[in-house]
């Protein structure tokens, strides 16, 4: 079998990272404070955090999707704010979302192989990875995964289908993804019911109106058809509600349909590159048990404020000992009312600091915070709560807050 050689290619075991349990987060306060988190999010370097995931997790992971950086020499930037017209950049609101540079191919390649070899190795025999790339590099990584899972475990190389404008003139609009779906095994999890989709209502007109329509095969028209290996899903605009300003944000509808066919409910699942989440988060909603990581502090800010505001099971945040959230000067104030467990913010108007997120712990232990109850400012409009109430008797309060430049504050009174 051909292989893509480089010069320094290889595969060495690399330093499991030293994590730590930063956080317990209940959303809306479910389960708390009894109810031992079955998810997790990281905040570290993937190589280093699959490498420490595999003591207790090798061959247990049903169902990875990667979207890692797609070798297009660009740094990204996430806005922030809200009000931003995207004909109109230089009114933009922008923070440092994350960076897709390398010297060369080799350095790419030798960022991509490892972490796609963990990959294999956290699979269970039955799991599926599905590896986001486009035309920049997704060849070459087919040929990586091709080594390591066998040209024959090839399940589909799909392509992602939408549109908008372009600034180019001297070729064809470049407008799909390619995602490569590999399975580690013969018996893979595909759910072919859970992803069905109608027929094009021509085709149910043609079927009705001919027998000899299909050579005489008439499908099922009412259970409708598996789709075939292109999807048209629009991108994320700026007008959608489900946008976060996260650059590169995936659609819900794609990276669901992903979740339904290859997993199923109570599954473990994992995303190492989660960026603005959207795949723990529709892993959360479907009931499945998810590993999410990512190395920048604004895509595992932006994860974890979306979990928070759908209905989801409790989760644990860990961080790298060696990536500390850098921790901002207290501007605010709150007051806590024992006998009706209302905690209210003071001393600034949401406007002011533009505060973007904070969450309470009523019983700190000065150690690992446990988030009983949280507010996040709206997507689109209306400002974030100033009062929450906990849900459960506050002994010893700690409230941590996150502006929209990225500021965290963290107040113990």
């Amino acid at each position: 079998m051909p292989l893509l050689t480089w010069p320094l290619k290889s595969l060495p075991d690399p330093e499991p990272a030293d994590l730590v349990l930063d956080s317990v987060v209940y959303p809306r306060g479910v389960g708390y404070p009894d109810a031992a988190p079955e998810s997790r999010l990281f905040f570290g370097d993937n190589l280093g955090v699959m490498a420490a995931l595999l003591p207790d997790f090798d061959g247990q992971v049903n169902l990875i999707y990667a979207d890692p950086p797609f070798f297009t020499n660009k740094r990204f930037h996430a806005r922030i704010g809200r009000g931003e017209d995207s004909r109109r950049p230089q009114d933009w609101q922008l923070a440092d979302g994350y960076g897709d540079h390398w010297d060369d191919l080799d350095s790419y390649l030798d960022f991509l192989y490892p972490r796609l070899a963990l990959m294999y190795r956290l699979l269970a025999p039955s799991g599926t990875l599905y590896l986001h790339l486009d035309w920049h590099a997704d060849a070459c990584a087919r040929l990586l995964l091709d080594e390591l899972f066998g040209r024959d475990r090839l399940l589909n190389e799909i392509a992602w289908i939408y549109h908008g404008p372009s600034p180019i003139t001297r070729a064809f609009n470049r407008k799909h993804d390619t995602i490569l779906a590999y399975t580690k095994g013969e018996d893979y999890i595909f759910n072919a019911d859970a992803v069905r989709e109608p027929y094009n209502p021509n085709t149910v007109k043609t079927f009705a109106s001919s027998p000899k329509a299909g050579f005489g095969k008439i499908p099922n028209l009412g259970r409708g058809k598996v789709p075939e290996d292109w999807w048209y899903f629009p991108v994320v605009a700026r007008l959608h509600n489900e946008r976060t300003g996260y650059p590169t944000q995936k659609p819900e509808a794609l990276l669901e349909r992903i979740l339904l066919a290859s997993s199923n409910p109570d599954d473990l699942v994992a995303d190492f590159f989660c960026g603005s989440g959207t795949f723990p988060l529709i892993a959360a909603r479907h009931g499945r048990r998810f590993l999410a990581c990512d190395s920048t502090w604004r895509a595992v800010h932006t994860t974890h404020s979306r979990l928070v505001a759908t209905e989801t099971k409790p989760f644990a945040l860990y961080r790298q000992t060696d990536t500390p959230v850098p921790v901002s000067p207290s501007s605010f104030s709150f007051t806590v009312n024992p006998s009706t467990f209302d905690l209210q913010l003071s001393g600034f108007q949401p406007s002011d600091l533009q505060l973007d997120y904070w969450e309470a712990d009523p019983a700190w232990d000065g150690k690992i915070f446990r988030s009983a109850m949280q507010a996040r400012r709206p997507n689109r409009s209306g400002e974030i709560p100033l009062k929450i109430k906990l849900p459960a008797a506050p002994t010893n309060v700690c409230v941590r807050a996150v502006t929209t430049a990225g500021e965290q504050i963290q107040l113990h009174v």
